[in-house]
C-alpha cells in the first residue's frame, strides 16, 4: 500500500514547482532573457486575449504563458504564419536580415582554424565536434538556408555566446594554468597522497580552496570516503569495491525488464539524455550505458527513495574527474571507447560509490516528499530574510515563492545554475567541508541568490523574476567566481550556523 502511495505520488507531483523538467540553465541556456522577455511582451501585445493583471497571478498561470519561452529560436516547426508573425515591420526585417547575412559571410571567412584542427587528429580517433561550434555553425548555415527572417523577428541583437561551458579546470578570465602558488600547492598535495596514513584533515585544509586538476580523482575518494587513509589498504580496497559493484551488475540489471522495476528503468532512461545534453561526452552511447547501470542498481539498493529526478545529474562531476585520470586534453569531446575496457570499468564503479557516498548524506531530499529539501528551502526562505530584507520584501511584493525557484536548487545542488567546471570547483569545498552537501549548501545558495541583488530588484513583475531566477547568467563562471561565492558563504555560515536564533523572526 506504502509504495502505491509513493508511486502515486511521484506521478501526482511531476509538475511541482522546480522539479526537473527539459528546462535550460548555465550549462544550456536559452537566449538572453531580457530579450526574451521583450520577445513575450511584443507577442502578448499582439494576442487578442486580455490578462486581469500586467504579472501573473499564480506559478502555475505564469508556466502556461511562458511554456514556449524556453523554445524561443529553436523550434524548428514553428508556425511563422501566424497573425503575431505577420505584424512585422518591414524596415526592421529588412535590416535584420541584412545583419544575418552580413554576420554569416563574417563567420565563414575563417574557417582556416577549425580546419586544421580536425585534419591533426588521426582518423582512428574519432572526436565528437565540440557542441558550441556545431550549434554556432547550424544556426548560421540554417539562417541562409531558410528565410533569415523567420528567426530574427523580435531579436535583431541576438547574442552569440558558447552554448557549452568548457570543463577544463582554468578561470573564465583566462589566467595561465599553472602558476607559482598552484605549483606549491600541488607539491603539498603529493605529499600528504604519498605518506603512509594520509592525514584527511590537513587534507581537507589543502582542498577546501580547491584541488588540483593532477590529484583531484584520488583527492576526491579519500575526502568522500571511499578510500582508506592508510596507502598499503588503497589498491586491495578498489579491488574489492569494484569486484563488489559489478557483482550488483550481474544479480540486480537483469531485472530491469521485469514490471515492478518497469517504471524506475523507464524514467532512468528518459532522464539519461537529458543530462548535460549539449555536451558531447555525455551524449555518447557507451557513456549513457554507464549512467543506466549506475542509477538502476543505487535505486534497486535503495528502495527507501528509489531513483527520483535531479539524481542523474550527480553521477556527471564524478564521472568527469574520474575520467580526467586517463585523459590529458579536456575531456568535453573525448571519444570514450579509445579506453580499454578495464578502464571504464574503472570509471562506472568509482562513480557509483563516490555517488552513493554522497547521497548517503542527503537521502531525506529524494524520499516520500523530499522533506529535506523542504526544509532548505524554507531555512533558505528564513536566511535570506535576515540577511537582505529588501529582496525578501521584493519577493513577497511580487507574490514569488522561493520553492518556485530554490527547489531546483536544491534538488541539483546548483547543477543546473552552474556550469560543469564550477560544480566541480565547488564540489571540492564541499567534501571538504562538515556536512557539506547536506548543510553548507544551503549558504552557499544564499550568497548565490543575494549575489544578483541588483538584477533582482531590476524586475518588477513575477514573471520577469522567475525567467531571472531560472536562468541566471552564469555560463562564463570561472574559480574567480566560485571563490569568491564560496568566502561569502563561508562567512554566513560563521555568522548563523551556530546561532540559528540570529535568522529567526
Amino acid at each position: 500500500m506504502a509504495a502505491e502511495n509513493s508511486k502515486q505520488f511521484w506521478k501526482r507531483s511531476a509538475k511541482l514547482p522546480g522539479s526537473i523538467q527539459p528546462v535550460y540553465g548555465a550549462q544550456h541556456p536559452p537566449l538572453d532573457p531580457r530579450l526574451t522577455k521583450n520577445f513575450i511582451k511584443e507577442r502578448s501585445k499582439v494576442n487578442a486575449v486580455p490578462l486581469k493583471n500586467k504579472k501573473a497571478s499564480s506559478f502555475h498561470e505564469f508556466a502556461r504563458n511562458t511554456s514556449d519561452a524556453w523554445d524561443i529560436g529553436d523550434d524548428e516547426e514553428e508556425d511563422f504564419s501566424s497573425p503575431s508573425f505577420q505584424t512585422l515591420n518591414s524596415k526592421v526585417a529588412l535590416a535584420t536580415a541584412a545583419q544575418v547575412l552580413e554576420n554569416h559571410s563574417k563567420l565563414r571567412v575563417k574557417p582556416e582554424r577549425s580546419q586544421s584542427t580536425t585534419s591533426d587528429v588521426p582518423a582512428s580517433y574519432k572526436v565528437i565536434k565540440s557542441s558550441s561550434d556545431a550549434q554556432l555553425s547550424r544556426n548560421s548555415s540554417d539562417t541562409c538556408l531558410r528565410n533569415p527572417l523567420h528567426k530574427q523577428q523580435s531579436l535583431p541583437l541576438r547574442p552569440i555566446i558558447p552554448l557549452v561551458a568548457r570543463i577544463s579546470d582554468q578561470n573564465a578570465s583566462g589566467a595561465p594554468p599553472m602558476t607559482v602558488r598552484e605549483k606549491t600547492r600541488l607539491e603539498k598535495f603529493r605529499q600528504l597522497l604519498s605518506s603512509h596514513n594520509t592525514d584527511l584533515d590537513e587534507l581537507r585544509k589543502c582542498s577546501w580552496p580547491g584541488v588540483p586538476r593532477e590529484v583531484r580523482p584520488i583527492t576526491w575518494r579519500l575526502l568522500s570516503g571511499y578510500l582508506p587513509a592508510n596507502t598499503e589498504r588503497r589498491k586491495l580496497t578498489l579491488q574489492r569495491k569494484r569486484e563488489e559493484y559489478f557483482g550488483f551488475i550481474e544479480q540486480y540489471y537483469d531485472s530491469r525488464n521485469e514490471e515492478h522495476h518497469q517504471d524506475t528503468y523507464r524514467q532512468i532512461h528518459i532522464d539519461i539524455p537529458r543530462t548535460n545534453p549539449l555536451i558531447p561526452l555525455f551524449q555518447q552511447p557507451l557513456v549513457q550505458e554507464i549512467f543506466e547501470r549506475i542509477l538502476f542498481i543505487w535505486a534497486i539498493r535503495h528502495p527507501a527513495s528509489g531513483y527520483v529526478q535531479g539524481i542523474n545529474d550527480l553521477v556527471t562531476p564524478f564521472f568527469v574527474v574520474f575520467l580526467s585520470e586517463y585523459v590529458e586534453e579536456d575531456v568535453e569531446n573525448f571519444d570514450v571507447t579509445n579506453l580499454s575496457q578495464d578502464v571504464l570499468r574503472s570509471i562506472e564503479a568509482d562513480s557509483f560509490w563516490c555517488m552513493s557516498k554522497l547521497l548517503d548524506g542527503i537521502q531525506d531530499n529524494y524520499t516520500f516528499a523530499q522533506p529535506g529539501i523542504q526544509k532548505k528551502v524554507k531555512a533558505l526562505e528564513e536566511l535570506v530574510g535576515r540577511i537582505d530584507e529588501q529582496v525578501h520584501n521584493h519577493f513577497r511584493r511580487y507574490e514569488v515563492e522561493y520553492l518556485q525557484f530554490a527547489f531546483r536548487w536544491m534538488n541539483n545542488l546548483l547543477m543546473r545554475e552552474l556550469p560543469l567546471r564550477c560544480t566541480i570547483r565547488l564540489w571540492d569545498t564541499y567534501q571538504s567541508e562538515p556536512e557539506g552537501f547536506s548543510h553548507f549548501h544551503l549558504y552557499v545558495c544564499a550568497a548565490f541568490l543575494i549575489k544578483w541583488r541588483k538584477e533582482i530588484l531590476d524586475e518588477e513583475d513575477f514573471q520577469g523574476l522567475l525567467m531571472l531566477l531560472q536562468n541566471l547568467p552564469t555560463i562564463h563562471w570561472g574559480n574567480e567566481e566560485i571563490g569568491l561565492l564560496l568566502a561569502e558563504a563561508y562567512r554566513l555560515k560563521y555568522m548563523f550556523a551556530d546561532a540559528p536564533n540570529h535568522y529567526r523572526r
